[in-house]
Order: C-alpha cells, then sequence, then structure tokens
C-alpha cells in the first residue's frame, strides 16, 4: 500500500477515529488503525469492539492495499508536522511502514490487517430518517441520566423508541428518570425499541452539531450512523428496558411553578455546605416561598436561603440529592419549571412551564429520607 496525504487531512481523520479507542485493552491490535486504500478510495478504522469509526480520507493511491499501523505513533507525529506537510505512507513487506514528509522520514511496524476486526454487519437492517439537530436533542435531553452501574447492563444506554409519528428517549438510573418526546413523523422503515449505549451517545454530541442530516440503521445487533461521509457503527445493548410508564406517578396533584435559575443557583448555592457523601438537602415548600437548607453534622456546616415560588398545596418538606436536582434543573429549557409532587417519600415530577415545540419533556426524581 502508497498513499499520499495532507497533514490537516490526515490529522483530521486520524483525530475522529481516535474516539473509538478503548482506554484499556488486551488486544493489542485494538490500539492500531486500518488504514484500506481500494478502488481510488482511502477509509481509516478504529474500533474497541463495541464502536467501530471509519473515515474517508482524501488522498492519492499509488499502490491499493491494506495496513494495520500504530494509532497514537501516527497521531503524535502528524501533530507535530508543519500545516501544509505533504506525507506518503508506503507500507511493504512485513507490514514495515515508511512514513515520508517534507522534514524527513519515520519508519515504524504495523500489524496484517487480517488481524483487524471485521465491520460489524448489519442483518436485517432498516434505515430511520431524522435529522441530525433532534437526534442530538434527543441525546442532549437524556443521556445524563444514564446509570454508571454496569451491573443493570440496560440502564447504561438510553432506550429509543421509535414510532411511525413520533420518537421517544428514555433514561434513568434508578434515582431520576427522563423521557423526552418528539412529535415528529419517522419517515425511515423501522419501528421499535432500541438501547444505546452512552458512550456511542456522547460520540454523537461531538459529530452531529455542525451536520444537517444523520442517516441511522437499525440492524439486529447493531446501529450505525452515516454522518458526512463517515460511518459510526455502536452495539446495540441487548437488555430488556424498565417499564418506565409504570413508574411515573398519575395523581401528582401539589404543584410549584418556580424561576428555574434562581433555584438552580440556590441549590448550587446551599449545596456547597452538604455532606460530601449524601449531598442532602431539603426543600421547604409554602405558599409563596421556597426555602432550600441543608446540614451537615460532620463538618458542622449548614445553609439556608429562601426564594419565590407559587405552591398550592399544604406545607410540605421534602429531601434530595443535591447533584441529581442540579442535573435536572440544568437540563430543563425554561424561564420557569414546574413541579408536580405528592409526599416527601414519593418521587416528583419536573417540567418546563412552556414546552418547546412538539416536545414533551418528562423527568422524575425519588427523594431521600431527610436526617432527623
Amino acid at each position: 500500500m502508497k498513499i499520499s496525504t495532507t497533514k490537516p487531512e490526515l490529522q483530521s481523520a486520524l483525530q475522529k477515529v481516535s474516539k473509538a479507542t478503548p482506554t484499556r485493552s488486551t488486544l493489542p491490535i485494538l490500539n492500531f488503525v486500518l488504514f484500506s486504500s481500494v478502488e481510488g478510495e482511502t477509509t481509516l478504522r478504529v474500533t474497541d469492539l463495541e464502536i467501530t469509526i471509519v473515515v474517508k480520507l482524501a488522498a492519492s493511491t499509488e499502490q491499493t492495499g491494506e495496513a494495520a499501523l500504530p494509532l497514537q505513533t501516527l497521531l503524535d507525529v502528524t501533530n507535530e508536522l508543519p500545516e501544509e506537510t505533504r506525507i506518503t505512507i508506503e507500507v511493504g513487506d512485513k507490514n514495515k511502514a515508511k512514513i515520508t514528509t517534507d522534514s524527513g522520514t519515520y519508519d515504524i511496524t504495523g500489524r496484517e490487517a487480517n488481524e483487524f476486526p471485521a465491520i460489524p454487519e448489519l442483518n436485517d437492517k432498516r434505515q430511520i430518517n431524522v435529522s441530525a439537530e433532534s437526534f442530538l436533542d434527543l441525546v442532549q435531553k437524556t443521556s445524563f441520566a444514564v446509570s454508571r452501574d454496569d451491573l443493570k447492563p440496560a440502564l447504561t444506554g438510553v432506550l429509543f423508541r421509535f414510532n411511525q409519528n413520533d420518537i421517544t428517549a428514555v433514561a434513568t438510573d434508578g434515582h431520576r428518570l427522563v423521557k423526552y418526546l418528539q412529535k415528529e413523523e419517522n419517515s425511515g422503515t423501522y419501528t421499535g425499541d432500541i438501547i444505546v449505549p452512552k458512550k456511542f451517545l456522547k460520540l454523537s454530541s461531538t459529530v452531529l452539531p455542525d451536520q444537517q442530516e444523520a442517516t441511522i440503521w437499525v440492524g439486529s445487533t447493531h446501529l450505525t450512523m452515516a454522518v458526512g461521509g463517515d460511518t459510526y457503527y455502536t452495539r446495540i445493548i441487548d437488555e430488556r428496558f424498565p417499564d418506565f410508564d409504570s413508574v411515573i406517578p398519575k395523581d401528582n396533584e401539589k404543584e410549584l411553578v418556580v424561576n428555574r435559575a434562581a433555584l438552580l443557583s440556590g441549590v448550587r448555592r446551599v449545596s456547597i455546605f452538604s455532606n460530601r457523601s449524601t449531598h442532602q438537602i431539603a426543600l421547604a415548600l409554602s405558599k409563596d416561598e421556597t426555602q432550600i437548607t441543608t446540614e451537615d453534622p460532620e463538618k458542622a456546616s449548614s445553609a439556608k436561603e429562601n426564594i419565590e415560588g407559587k405552591y398550592n398545596g399544604e406545607d410540605l418538606t421534602i429531601g434530595y440529592n443535591a447533584a441529581y436536582l442540579k442535573d435536572i434543573l440544568a437540563h430543563i429549557p425554561s424561564d420557569e419549571v414546574v413541579v408536580k409532587l405528592n409526599s416527601s417519600i414519593s418521587a416528583a415530577l419536573f417540567y418546563p412551564k412552556t414546552q418547546e415545540g412538539n416536545t414533551e419533556l418528562t423527568t422524575l426524581l425519588m427523594p431521600i429520607r431527610l436526617n432527623e
């Protein structure tokens, strides 16, 4: 294989595929990037066995072929080259690779291309048509609530429910739950549920902002997203997601309406003085005022703030994990937030006072028991 390209082109492609590099791996080949130059097209491919990224490289081909080369070494040397440097990569016998630039030559050893994991097969693939903006919105509204507990694999991703006329995304870690509905027609051929791992969703958040369209296919074991000529594969989590609708309370009749920014900033300040393990704060609700308090006997610290709020129920004091509450408030796109409650030991529901466009955002937060 022999190809020629420029520093900006190679650097951009290497940076894209490096997002699939595993942090730790017992398989050395996963630290390599597979160059494939076939029929006038050159691609780079990296995988961690969960996510696979295939990126097109603008290059001229003198000799076709495939080679697996050490990714980090290539990225390091490319980063250090002058901007308009021309780079030639030639791979000969025994996977010996020579990198030639205006500055000099660099020799590295690759591995056999056939050692590299194959591209995931998309059996029975069906298409989903959704704009990049809409898919990114689904990801950003929900992925913060994904569980980090690998013992509950179904909760380590976001559930996407594709219907003909809408798309719902749901995430939960057992302490909080977010459900986000987009009432836009899914013009593709796939309807059903899939759970997408958080790592892929985090990757999507870096890839999609500059794009207009994302073409998504769903197969029996993998999801594929084509964006701007590059292709991203992820394994689908093959687990049963909890029945989320059954845990969303229907009888929360007490209602608090409060300025979202005021409540969020108050919680942020008061929580500085909370216990580092429990992050416990309390909201004391009365007709025209909400009091935010915390106390940490271990540090002999406490804090209290009052903010305005309209509350229609009997006085109620309820405890929350401040970290979870801050997350929820930070992801509600409204000047005012509506909180619907029942009791100090039951889940509360948080809504934007004004829902955006054809969307419905519902967030649930479980309380914590307050120290006596």
